[in-house]
């Protein structure tokens, strides 16, 4: 099923009725930017939500993270052929109902266990916006102008991650962590109209597939025997797995080896600002030097800041907070190259079933970060020593994966 433009081609006449570049962008931005919101708002109620229900363990507080991000990774299996088949914005509509839905029944969850529920039945409805955002990127733009429009969107994105801590503390501030999940409602149904009246269908009638089990498993088939797909997908997931394990653990480590206290939203904001200049970077240089040499290099990178602060932490005594946030910084700058160039490298092939391609490719990263992320987070003990000790073998590991890829080859492509 190849698709039957070139990689740069855009669809003229799709074009024509999307709104201009800025709004695209901001619209594709609040539909990624939801999940980053999800997660990172909740971080200063961690521990309000422990002890509002009882939970005596300390990492349990995790779940509240991990179980949304085990949602959204097996949600995500399913939306992409959805789209293909019955359009993008009748996906993505009914995915941001549901989220405004699972959100109100995660404030007035009577237990633990109720609310851990909810924030799956969240996570698997958020993964809708994810699936058709990319899918929407990749249907208009290709090559190089795709991962040129992925910087753009991720450059406004990585504002939410930055603030949202801050966000959920102003919150906490005027009422308790219930309202977070209110204001979480609100905000979707707020992204539902916005895309309700301004986003157009980018999935024409002609152009999309009977659902059949033939259909979805010879899309599926296509997706998976795809090197450069499935290659670069298990790269993503994996490094990933250190950005993950970094959200699971920071509030323990800001708060309990470094006693931030109200500084913690601060600082996890200043340390998120790394991703942002990344993209900003990204988008002024790929489409001169392209996606490869970008993303190999910010991979080395990626794998060698996280064995120099593996040894760091592995000295006597604590780390400085400093150096310990400008190693934070340093992965995080790397994490935010590698991630749009390998998104658009592990899609570029699959123009044609790029809704199917996109749930695959954020079911296998997300999946495989959110359990990485876990077994780090599950690991800590009372030393940033897991967590440094995760981005290096994850960014090796990745590293391994990339040159299996290549075939011993980085940098080896004009793309």
């Amino acid at each position: 099923m190849p698709s039957t433009t070139s990689p740069d081609q855009v669809d003229a006449p799709r074009v024509a009725r999307a709104p201009k570049l800025p709004e695209f962008v901001a619209l594709m931005a609040s539909l990624m930017a939801l999940t980053a919101l999800s997660i990172d708002i909740m971080l200063p109620a961690l521990p309000l939500i422990r002890d509002s229900f009882g939970v005596v363990d300390p990492n349990a507080q995790q779940l509240v993270i991990t179980l949304y991000m085990v949602g959204f990774g097996v949600g995500q299996l399913f939306y992409g052929t959805l789209s293909d088949r019955f359009g993008r914005k009748v996906v993505l509509g009914a995915g941001l109902a549901v989220y405004a839905a699972a959100a109100i029944l995660c404030l007035v969850a009577p237990s633990f266990e109720v609310l851990l529920a909810a924030r799956l039945l969240q996570g698997m409805s958020n993964a809708a916006p994810r699936v058709v955002a990319i899918a929407v990127v990749r249907d208009l733009y290709g090559g190089r102008r795709m991962a040129e429009v992925m910087s753009f969107v991720m450059t406004v994105f990585i504002i939410v991650p930055a603030l949202a801590p801050a966000l959920g503390s102003a919150i906490l501030l005027f009422g308790d962590w219930h309202d977070i999940f209110l204001f979480l409602g609100v905000v979707a149904l707020a992204i539902l109209f916005w895309t309700g009246i301004r986003l157009p269908e980018t999935r024409p009638r002609e152009l999309r597939e009977p659902l059949s089990l033939k259909w979805v498993g010879a899309a599926f088939r296509q997706v998976v025997t795809t090197r450069q797909t499935i290659g670069y997908t298990l790269a993503t997931g994996v490094a990933f797995g250190g950005m993950m394990a970094y959200v699971n653990s920071a509030e323990q480590v800001y708060n309990e080896v470094y006693r931030s206290g109200a500084w913690f939203t601060a600082l996890f904001a200043l340390v998120a600002l790394a991703m942002a200049g990344a993209a900003v970077t990204n988008a002024r240089l790929v489409g001169r030097l392209g996606m490869r040499k970008i993303g190999h290099t910010a991979l080395i990178c990626y794998a060698a800041v996280g064995g120099a602060h593996m040894a760091l932490e592995m000295l006597p005594g604590v780390l400085p907070l400093p150096v310990f946030m400008a190693m934070m910084m340093l992965q995080l700058y790397c994490f935010g190259l590698i991630m749009p160039n390998f998104n658009a490298i592990s899609m570029e092939p699959q123009g044609r079933i790029a809704g199917t391609a996109s749930s695959f490719v954020g079911c296998a990263t997300t999946g495989i970060a959110a359990f990485l992320g876990w077994l780090v987070g599950q690991s800590y003990d009372g030393t940033a020593l897991p967590l440094a000790a995760g981005y290096f073998i994850f960014g090796t590991a990745a590293l391994i994966m990339v040159l299996v890829v290549e075939r011993g080859r980085l940098w080896g492509s004009s793309q």
